[in-house]
């Protein structure tokens, strides 16, 4: 795995308060996966920043690396990996990912 792609990911994931890497988009979730842990982060009412990893094969190999989780998407929060699917989904149905949020300083505004 190139230097330049973790580089690359190390900065995108300091670099925003919530990011989400994914399969599509925000507004076009190419599988399930993604698109629950999209509707869960709009359900909160989180403001958070989407890549897309199927536009870059590097990034999507390489955010596994980094992490060293083997599946996508994958959330952080202030620098911190939270999880993917369903640990997002296990924290969002127990209200400890709407805590977790509001203890790292992250603004809600929940439908």
């Amino acid at each position: 795995m190139s230097d330049d792609v973790q580089t690359q990911i190390d900065q995108a994931v300091k670099g925003n308060d919530v990011l989400l890497f994914m399969k599509g988009t925000p507004t076009f979730p190419q599988c399930g996966f993604s698109s629950v842990v999209v509707q869960v982060l709009d359900y909160l009412g989180v403001d958070y920043v989407a890549t897309n990893v199927l536009e870059d094969q590097a990034v999507r190999e390489g955010i596994k690396t980094y992490s060293d989780w083997p599946t996508i998407p994958q959330l952080y929060v202030k620098g911190e990996f939270v999880g993917g699917c369903d640990i997002i989904k296990e924290m969002f149905e127990s209200g400890e990912l709407k805590t977790y949020m509001a203890d790292k300083g992250i603004e809600m505004e929940a439908a």
